[in-house]
């Protein structure tokens, strides 16, 4: 076997082909967009190397055939709550069903990150923001979410015989959106809308600039400081609504407002692989035509969550019931969707995670987030409850 690392842009491209090759026998497997992937190691493209560097390998076998991949990052801004050693990340991880190869690979990354002075590894994560890239499929193998990890059932083993431990489960939730609510939903709604003060609303593409503002506000309060979450400068959320743009559907995201101040908000957004997964990982002028002619002619069948936030004042007073119930008006009535499924929470925090089994939802797939303490003698210790 032979290691190359990746140091051009043809073993860029090979590093693409890795996962396309080992993965396109899945009938669920959707390649991903290569922008997305190549973004994460573009200095240019990706904000974490103000904080960290990255390394990339390829695995070939003895005929010079693709059997894995893997990357290293360090990131001095990647921490989790209770961490006592300095943490480095692995990701874009794909093997063989071959345990020698995979500790190749994990052994290449282990040293590497030893010579960057980190003492644990966490993987399969992003070097970037956590609501990507991150954590391995270990339930529920369907086709992924955009920009969702898709992995075979062995990686699991592959991780836990090299000596990977479970850090967290990350956990998405799903439900049929005909499906009836809770009455509880419905008394909670009443009670709340029987306030003036409340309203809520759908975003609006002509009014982004204010949303993105109100998102600002409500993020920071209700996620900032929690499970390694920053907060995120509005300069940024202006510049992530305006991308989201072309894909918004304005009927599925919902703000509310107590004496027009925003105090929660729900963004969701169609499930762009469904529309993605043709393209064939190419996003140039003529697939984003194609793109469009989809988008108009076939139906998306699922909505994603992508963040859900009651600003802490306002929690456990009823006003997520009251956000759902304004926004089922407009989706469960008028069957936009068949389906929802939410991106993944963190089992360290059961509030989010209570709310979510409250709506009815199953658990549709978990991930898992695995550590390798590089001190094998060294007490490992789960995330901590938030």
């Amino acid at each position: 076997m032979e290691l190359i690392e990746v140091l051009d842009n043809n073993t860029a491209k090979d590093f693409i082909k890795v996962n396309v090759e080992l993965n396109s026998h899945s009938p669920n497997y959707i390649r991903p967009l290569d922008k997305d992937v190549n973004e994460v190691f573009d200095k240019e493209k990706n904000k974490a190397f103000r904080f960290g560097e990255v390394k990339r390998w390829i695995l070939k076998d003895a005929d010079g055939k693709f059997i894995g991949r893997i990357a290293a990052f360090t990131n001095k801004k990647y921490k989790n709550k209770g961490d006592d050693v300095p943490t480095g990340g692995v990701g874009f991880f794909d093997c063989i069903n071959n345990q020698e190869a995979a500790d190749m690979l994990f052994d290449v990354a282990k040293h590497w990150l030893l010579q960057k002075g980190m003492q644990a590894m966490d993987g399969p994560i992003n070097f970037g923001e956590r609501d990507r890239w991150w954590g391995l499929v270990v339930e529920g193998f369907d086709p992924p979410l955009y920009c969702m990890n898709y992995n075979p059932t062995y990686y699991k083993d592959l991780f836990e015989t090299y000596g990977f431990r479970n850090f967290f489960n990350q956990i998405c939730f799903g439900l049929t959106v005909a499906d009836p609510v809770q009455q509880k939903f419905y008394d909670r709604h009443a009670a709340c809308a029987a306030d003036p003060n409340f309203s809520a609303v759908h975003i609006k593409k002509n009014q982004l600039q204010k949303f993105a503002k109100d998102f600002t506000i409500i993020y920071n309060k209700a996620f900032a400081g929690h499970g390694g979450m920053k907060e995120m400068a509005e300069p940024i959320v202006q510049k992530m609504f305006q991308s989201m743009k072309p894909v918004i559907d304005e009927k599925i995201s919902w703000f509310v407002y107590y004496k027009n101040e925003p105090v929660a908000m729900w963004i969701n957004l169609p499930d762009l692989n469904q529309w993605f997964g043709e393209l064939n990982g190419q996003f140039g002028l003529l697939q984003k035509l194609k793109f469009l002619w989809l988008k108009k002619t076939k139906k998306c069948s699922k909505f994603v969550g992508l963040a859900f936030g009651v600003v802490p004042e306002w929690q456990a007073k009823g006003v997520d019931s009251y956000m759902i119930m304004e926004g089922a008006k407009t989706i469960q009535v008028g069957l936009l969707y068949d389906k929802y499924e939410m991106q993944w929470i963190g089992e360290f925090n059961p509030k989010m995670v209570n709310i979510a089994e409250a709506l009815g939802t199953y658990r549709s797939r978990i991930l898992a987030t695995y550590r390798y303490l590089f001190d094998r003698t060294k007490e490992f210790k789960r995330h901590p409850i938030l």
